[in-house]
């Protein structure tokens, strides 16, 4: 299997995946919402977003040190890597989704807004990466982050709270998050180290 086809299909079997976690999370914040008719959104990405960033950060210092043991260089590509994949599935996605769908979100940007937040979340987690040598957290953890961070930014920055949004929000959350986290956690390791992204039995 030739690397195009082997993406590919890797990229296949997580979408079923993302789309059902989508949803899950859509009704558990649903529910949240309901039971306790409160307005947590914002806050809520505020939380999940930083640690969104950890957890990339994390595993891209720690594979970039593992085969290039140099702590400065491992320290800024975990920084780089993870803003960079962290604010295309956390906001640019969502934001750009929301646009096309005219429901006129705003733009939060925390790495402007926030940026000694942003980048010390990110060298604390390609600190972490680093001492721990991990090169891998399960991949549901960053995928369940990202839907997380995604689905606030899109519920806390549209106008309204309404069925289009839920419906719509199943479709951009997932291109938010499946484009992005499969290339941090699959594409990006495969072409940068040269390895095979699994052994899968299927045909």
């Amino acid at each position: 299997m030739n690397r195009t086809k082997e993406i590919i299909h890797e990229l296949k079997h997580h979408l079923p995946f993302t789309v059902s976690a989508t949803i899950i999370a859509i009704i558990i914040v649903v529910g949240i919402k309901l039971i306790f008719n409160g307005v947590f959104e914002e806050n809520s990405f505020e939380i999940f977003h930083p640690l969104h960033i950890i957890a990339s950060s994390l595993v891209s210092a720690g594979i970039f040190y593992k085969y290039n043991p140099k702590i400065i260089l491992a320290i800024f590509v975990g920084v780089i890597s993870s803003i960079l994949i962290g604010t295309l599935s956390d906001v640019i996605f969502p934001f750009i989704g929301a646009w096309v769908l005219n429901l006129k979100p705003g733009f939060h940007l925390p790495v402007f807004e926030s940026p000694l937040k942003i980048i010390g979340v990110s060298i604390l987690g390609a600190g972490i990466g680093i001492l721990t040598k991990t090169t891998k957290i399960p991949h549901f953890i960053h995928v369940g982050l990202s839907i997380f961070a995604s689905l606030f930014y899109l519920l806390a920055f549209t106008q309204e709270f309404s069925l289009l949004l839920l419906i719509s929000s199943i479709f951009v959350v997932t291109l938010s998050v499946l484009i992005p986290c499969c290339v941090s956690d699959i594409i990006f390791p495969f072409f940068l180290l040269g390895k095979k992204i699994k052994d899968c039995p299927c045909p």
